[in-house]
């Protein structure tokens, strides 16, 4: 059966209408095309749709029913059109995210996933927890779309934005002799002799390189005392006296008792945060969209 949307739009205008003249002038048509529209419709469907006489034309009662039946198609189109313009605006559609475990404590980051939310609710936002390196592979087939991770050494495919750049912080727990240097800042090189708390080797990867390469070229060979895989597990065995912790900035947004950031002296040490994506595939309107709006509001941070 060849019927056509055109062939809708003719029948419902006459439908309306009940009289071809004013439906053909109402469809920008001449009224000859407009009957032989109508016929070869009845024709195709094999059902009269319309009485017709010389003065007036009704609708039978299978033009009734076509004419529900052909609100409901024209509506389902209109709709299906109007989701796929949202769609390429990015204001439909599934976006998913790779982010390591000190992500959720990056005020920006935070701070634009929230906005995006509100503004565009009707976008799935599906975020899953990997390292640095565990977001690779992922991000090379296409099961996400987005990454925020560490920087690290990417394949080709694989392109990074700089988000910003967060300091190193030292966290010490209470009491320790460290203190002393709450306002004038630590030297790296003072730090060597106390026992450490690290993020275990295959959670914090590319923290954990970045860390050691730190104390490294400070001529420090750090004394693990422990390791732990998330962030508030590493502050609260700080807080239980059982070492101290190199951290970035954002690991200050969370207050644990017994735990007192210190910032280095002299030094800019710092990690670098990226957005990472695919430089061959495209992703998602929606995931550019929330592109665009985090890095609108660093740099809006970044201006004031």
């Amino acid at each position: 059966m060849n019927i056509e949307l055109r062939h809708l739009r003719y029948f419902i205008a006459v439908a309306e209408e009940l009289h071809f003249g004013k439906a053909a002038e109402r469809l920008n048509i001449s009224q000859p095309p407009l009957s032989q529209q109508i016929q070869a419709l009845e024709s195709e469907i094999g059902a009269k749709l319309l009485e017709r006489t010389n003065r007036s034309v009704s609708l039978t009662p299978a033009g009734q029913m076509f004419l529900k039946e052909s609100y409901q198609i024209m509506a389902q189109v209109n709709a299906a059109a109007t989701r796929a313009a949202r769609m390429e605006k990015g204001e439909l559609g599934e976006i998913s995210i790779g982010f390591t475990s000190t992500t959720p404590f990056m005020h920006l980051v935070t701070l634009s996933l929230r906005q995006f939310r509100e503004n565009y609710p009707e976008v799935g936002i599906h975020m899953h927890q990997m390292n640095t390196k565990q977001q690779i592979s992922p991000l090379l087939t296409g099961r996400i779309d987005l990454g925020i991770m560490r920087n690290t050494s990417l394949p080709e495919n694989l392109h990074h934005q700089l988000l910003f750049r967060e300091p190193f912080i030292l966290a010490v727990y209470e009491g320790h002799p460290l203190l002393a240097y709450k306002e004038t800042g630590v030297n790296i090189q003072d730090i060597g002799q106390y026992p450490f708390v690290f993020f275990e080797r295959d959670v914090g990867t590319a923290l954990y390189d970045e860390i050691i390469q730190l104390l490294s070229l400070s001529g420090i060979t750090p004394t693990i005392a422990q390791e732990a895989g998330e962030a508030m597990t590493i502050l609260g065995l700080v807080a239980a006296g059982l070492g101290i912790s190199i951290v970035t900035k954002s690991f200050t947004r969370m207050k644990v008792d017994g735990v007192h950031y210190l910032h280095f002296a002299n030094s800019q040490a710092f990690s670098e945060v990226w957005l990472v994506s695919h430089n061959k595939r495209a992703i998602p309107a929606a995931a550019n969209r929330l592109t665009q709006l985090l890095l609108k509001n660093i740099l809006d941070h970044q201006k004031s």
